[in-house]
């Protein structure tokens, strides 16, 4: 499975400090259980990599609007 397959798989996606003062990624779904822990540095390269691709999606589609978060 590459970056562009589509999948039916879901899971639910958990994202928020360790009390060890890392960053937790929990990803949680039919038979996963992973937790990633990155030190804070990490999290803000993934963080500008996510708003990277989020910048490069919104331009492939063409839309400039944003979703509510919830």
């Amino acid at each position: 499975m590459g970056i562009n397959s589509e999948s039916d798989i879901t899971a639910n996606l958990q994202i928020g400090p360790t009390d060890q003062g890392m960053v937790r990624i929990y990803v949680q779904g039919d038979g996963v259980d992973l937790p990633m822990d990155f030190d804070p540095e990490e999290a803000t390269e993934i963080a500008e990599e996510l708003l990277a691709a989020a910048e490069a999606a919104r331009g492939m589609s063409g839309g400039t609007s944003k979703k509510p978060r919830r």
